[in-house]
């Protein structure tokens, strides 16, 4: 064979067969024949489409699996002797949510090192950079008129106060414009009032609950109505010849007192909270339900008043930090195993799913690899990142800091994607990832491994989370993907992001397997072979290109 890939790809046919797992794969996976004329002939390639490796194992396992004492001694204290929920309850409910740059992320921090040091674990926080400081107070949102009713709202991260004293004042919408010059002609008029800029939803009802009760002409219509609606606004924005992320600061520029926004997750009761674009006046996010009351009478041109006071404050820059704690291996001590997890969140909730369960899931991981297995032969590292919300800037930061650990890391494992079960884990493009993980998978409990699906050699991350800046840097570093949980729609960066939403029962899952698996990592005889895959070609005919290093922003004022 003449490539890489097809060298591994009849290695891996090889490994099948070596490990009788053949039958169950030739059912499972499409193989197609590609003949790809050469000058002396041709080559054949296999192509896979879909590799379940990690069911077809434990489907011949199960009923007979044996599991190592170290293996029966990690499931025992993670089912008997959870620390899940305490960890849960102290960071989300008494630190509460970690924006950068805010006392809840120097809480967390300092919160970590001690949970850490309790355990025998050594910590520390260890600075990357600095961010504009920002510390939440009390809002007080409020429709006075043309009736009295307290508004279900809150100030966007980072969003300016009114200083101590009640704004009260009429609320207008961005015009329907028909270019530019009409826009700025318009600006004048913002002076001294609170300007919606969101469009208005037509439904406040999810699309599931469209479909389980309504008909399907009237979802039709809905649907329509939707989409239409989005193009008119969308053209609205466009003529005005302002982009949407520039519109809060040429607001406040010209007079405006606040700035008031819904963004709906398309969920009931669930919008998505980021940061304030305005430097002046205040941000508001608003319900669905509030915001589209306040949009129809305005648009029926009734005076609409509000009346808000917030009490958040500019704290100037603050440093960011990354929490770092180890546990010291005794025979390979400066290589490394990495247990990874951001520790930042916004705002709108308290960070539970995104990505509070990654964090007390690595540091459960932690604390029952320190009690069973207080010697392993490499270093145990856990990261817990700063940043991750505004460009994966803590786990860069560490990445080029700290070059000899990257040069000497066996394998970095990612959670951060919700509270349920791991059920797929991708090679993240290592050609012989499947070597390693298929090994490290098979000491796991069958009945943790059963449903996972893994993809090899699978492909590099370009971003999503803290693997990818390992993976950049030629690491194998993989994303320990899991079940949604309505992920995206309830809880990822919403104000529903909460303590209630966490499935206990499958984190204790994600920790028994990434607790089997960075035991044998670190038991490994030695480090793994860390060749990666030639990528496919792009649209555009040339060769694919492993992602490349990142720098970090290692200071910012929001966003």
């Amino acid at each position: 064979m003449q490539s890489r890939e097809c060298q591994y790809k009849f290695r891996f046919l090889i490994n099948l067969i070596k490990n009788s797992y053949i039958l169950y794969f030739m059912k499972r996976t499409y193989l197609t024949y590609i003949f790809s004329k050469r000058v002396l002939g041709y080559t054949l390639f296999f192509s896979f489409f879909t590799l379940d490796h990690g069911f077809a194992q434990n489907r011949s396992q199960q009923g007979s699996q044996v599991l190592e004492p170290i293996v029966q001694k990690i499931v025992a204290e993670a089912n008997n002797n959870s620390q899940l929920e305490s960890l849960a309850f102290e960071l989300l409910d008494v630190v509460g949510p970690r924006l950068v740059g805010t006392p809840g992320m120097t809480r967390a921090n300092e919160w970590a090192v001690a949970k850490f040091e309790s355990w025998g674990i050594t910590a520390q926080n260890q600075k990357f950079g600095e961010w504009r400081g920002w510390e939440r107070g009390i809002s007080h949102i409020d429709m006075i008129a043309p009736r009295v009713k307290s508004l279900a709202g809150t100030q966007l991260a980072w969003s300016p106060s009114t200083k101590g004293k009640s704004i009260q004042a009429e609320v207008i919408s961005l015009p329907d414009v028909k270019d530019s010059l009409s826009f700025h002609k318009w600006l004048p008029s913002v002076k001294g009032k609170f300007v919606m800029i969101s469009m208005p939803q037509p439904t406040g009802r999810p699309d599931h609950n469209w479909e389980e009760y309504g008909t399907k002409e009237s979802i039709e219509r809905m649907k329509v109505s939707r989409d239409s609606l989005a193009v008119l606004w969308n053209n609205r924005i466009k003529a005005s010849g302002v982009s949407a992320n520039s519109i809060p600061a040429m607001l406040e520029d010209a007079g405006a007192v606040g700035i008031l926004t819904s963004n709906w997750s398309k969920e009931f009761g669930a919008n998505k909270i980021f940061g304030a674009r305005s430097y002046k006046a205040p941000s508001l996010d608003i319900s669905l339900e509030d915001y589209g009351m306040l949009y129809r009478l305005t648009e029926k041109g009734i005076s609409t008043k509000i009346s808000v006071e917030t009490a958040s404050k500019d704290l100037g820059n603050v440093p960011s930090f990354n929490t770092i704690a180890e546990i010291k291996g005794s025979q390979f001590p400066n290589e490394y195993v990495i247990l990874s997890a951001h520790l930042d969140s916004w705002e709108g909730g308290s960070g539970a799913t995104d990505n509070g369960t990654g964090t007390i899931a690595m540091m459960e991981v932690a604390r029952i690899l320190k009690k069973i297995l207080p010697n392993p032969k490499r270093t145990i590292l856990i990261g817990l990142w700063g940043s991750e919300e505004q460009g994966l800037n803590g786990s860069r930061s560490f990445v080029l800091d700290n070059p000899e650990i990257i040069e000497n890391t066996q394998a970095v494992f990612n959670l951060d994607n919700g509270t349920g079960r791991v059920e797929r884990i991708n090679g993240s493009g290592f050609v012989h990832a499947y070597d390693f993980i298929s090994r490290w998978m098979s000491a796991v409990p069958a009945h943790v491994t059963k449903d996972i699906k893994t993809e090899f050699p699978g492909s590099p991350g370009g971003g999503g989370s803290d693997h990818s800046s390992f993976v950049a840097a030629g690491v194998p570093a993989f994303m320990l993907s899991s079940l949604s949980w309505g992920y995206f729609s309830n809880t990822w960066h919403t104000n529903l992001d909460t303590y209630d939403k966490l499935v206990f029962d499958d984190l204790k899952y994600n920790v028994i397997l990434t607790a089997v698996m960075a035991y044998k990592a670190s038991e490994e005889a030695k480090l793994v072979n860390r060749e990666q895959r030639e990528l496919p070609a792009g649209t555009d005919g040339k060769p694919g290109i492993w992602p490349p290093i990142r720098q970090p922003r290692r200071t910012g004022v929001g966003y």
